[in-house]
């Protein structure tokens, strides 16, 4: 299955935005979960050559996941979610950032039943389209999202048994 990213939408943020499509052969809620149980997220969140430490992951409007991103260089990368909306199986809304910039793009994840598969669909909109411009240009962003979302689907099909 192919992870699909758009550069371009026809909203008002479409120059701010980066938006990850792919249909992941498993029932939405054992995707949901996977994205939402610190037990699981370790397992497959960030690109390729990427680990992640969780020190707490409150999923709940207001609460927070705080990990740390371990790069394959050795650089960790200090990462902060607020969660603005929690709604089980079907939606996630928060905001991404650091310590310093909590809100450096605000996220939405949608997890829709399409026939026992899930349809993910994860949105960033970023403060400005040069922040947009400089996440994918320096940080591989749109490859890294497109990573992400692969190491999710082979997880969860992994934990289907």
């Amino acid at each position: 299955m192919q992870t699909m990213t758009s550069q371009t939408s026809r909203s008002s943020t479409a120059d701010r935005e980066i938006v990850t499509t792919r249909l992941i052969d498993a029932p939405r809620e054992l995707v949901y979960e996977a994205w939402t149980d610190p037990e699981h997220v370790g397992h497959w969140f960030g690109p390729d050559g990427f680990t992640i430490a969780t020190s707490s992951m409150d999923v709940r409007p207001g609460g927070h996941w705080v990990f740390v991103m371990h790069g394959p260089d050795g650089t960790d990368w200090p990462n902060v979610v607020t969660y603005l909306e929690v709604t089980r199986p079907s939606r996630l809304v928060y905001l991404h950032g650091d310590d310093k910039e909590p809100d450096m793009f605000h996220n939405t994840v949608t997890f829709e039943d399409e026939g026992g598969k899930t349809a993910l669909t994860m949105r960033a909109v970023f403060k400005t389209a040069a922040a947009r411009e400089f996440v994918v240009r320096e940080r591989g962003a749109i490859e890294g999202g497109e990573q992400t979302i692969a190491k999710l689907a082979r997880y969860v099909e992994g934990m289907r048994g």
